[in-house]
């Protein structure tokens, strides 16, 4: 009996010794974190200087004034500017050989990584093989002048339809109306034209209802190759197939084919290495830096982002056919631009802004 007392009377001092340093240990917690700096007050919060400064430059550099005074200079094409620039975004992004899916470069059975967001691979099945361009269309070619056009409301009245039209390669973005009403100003050559899902579902209903309006919007574009950003997200990949098998079924004349999100990625890991902060690159410059590696010569049209002209400071609509908004929070349109303008300084691409008089050379 007196040994069971012993047992009992060691193993509550055993339990006591044990609290005790949980205890212990508490305290010396609490009272080593409390000189801590007390947290702000929301009135009290303030970005961090370094914070500031990005903004405030952001601000300085963007601003229209700051956009004229770098524009505001006669235009030279600076050769080695040019090669330079186009040798490192060559070197990064093989545009050339990977902007465009073919079942060369994404073989039947390999894996398609999306480039906007983290998802399980898509599997290369044979009837997905069989939709992708058979061989790259830009190997083994370059054009000697390109003409890029944004959509920009900066267009109107511009006069530029026949600089543009006569550029031996037209790229224009998000299927643009080329009606007799807007030609003098926008042309209406092309040669390629990028078609973003969002605008199939907002224009037809995501090609889930009648298709043939789809193909028969597309006549003004004849033969031009068509890209659409298939696996960027995986809601993209549905109705861009849609569209693929409705030209392929009611004969449109367009060439359907697939941007390569692994190119998009490098894209996009190029222009960051450049400066530029945006959650993702615009298709006006996705094509812009396309053309900088298959053309000799890029003019960029339509490319101003600001609501005022930079001339006479006249209000723009944001689009040359209409006043749609775009998303903001996803582009950086005005950093956008001021990288092109950079290059434009440097004589390595020419911005256009306001009226055109003389074809591109």
């Amino acid at each position: 009996m007196r040994g069971l007392l012993l047992k009992l009377l060691f193993s509550l001092m055993l339990c006591l010794f044990i609290l005790g340093t949980v205890l212990t240990a508490f305290v010396w917690y609490v009272f080593s974190y409390s000189d801590v700096k007390p947290r702000s007050s929301p009135s009290q919060v303030r970005k961090s200087p370094e914070s500031d400064t990005s903004a405030c430059k952001d601000c300085r550099e963007y601003t229209i004034d700051k956009m004229v005074e770098l524009y505001s200079y006669a235009w030279k094409k600076q050769n080695a500017n040019f090669n330079k620039f186009r040798s490192q975004l060559s070197s990064r992004c093989r545009g050339v050989s990977t902007a465009i899916v073919t079942q060369n470069n994404t073989p039947l059975d390999s894996k398609i990584y999306y480039d906007g967001e983290k998802r399980k691979p898509l599997q290369v099945t044979p009837k997905l093989y069989s939709t992708f361009a058979k061989e790259q269309p830009f190997e083994n070619v370059t054009w000697k002048t390109c003409a890029v056009v944004g959509n920009g409301g900066i267009l109107v009245n511009s006069s530029c339809g026949e600089a543009i039209d006569s550029a031996h390669f037209v790229f224009r973005c998000n299927l643009p109306p080329l009606d007799k009403a807007y030609q003098k100003d926008v042309g209406n050559k092309t040669n390629l034209v990028t078609a973003n899902p969002s605008i199939l579902i907002e224009k037809f209903e995501g090609l889930m209802e009648y298709r043939r309006p789809f193909v028969e919007s597309l006549s003004d574009y004849g033969e031009a190759l068509l890209l659409l950003p298939a696996f960027s997200y995986a809601h993209n990949t549905p109705v861009s197939l849609r569209a693929f098998y409705t030209l392929r079924d009611f004969g449109g004349r367009a060439r359907p084919a697939f941007l390569s999100p692994a190119y998009l990625q490098s894209l996009a890991h190029f222009w960051r290495a450049q400066g530029l902060r945006t959650v993702r690159l615009s298709t006006g410059l996705i094509v812009a830096s396309l053309a900088l590696e298959l053309c000799a010569n890029v003019h960029l049209y339509g490319f101003w982002p600001h609501a005022q002209h930079p001339h006479d400071r006249r209000p723009l609509t944001n689009h040359y056919y209409d006043d749609r908004q775009g998303k903001k929070k996803v582009h950086a349109m005005p950093a956008e631009f001021g990288h092109l303008l950079r290059l434009h300084r440097q004589g390595v691409v020419r911005v256009h802004l306001g009226q055109c008089e003389d074809r591109p050379r």
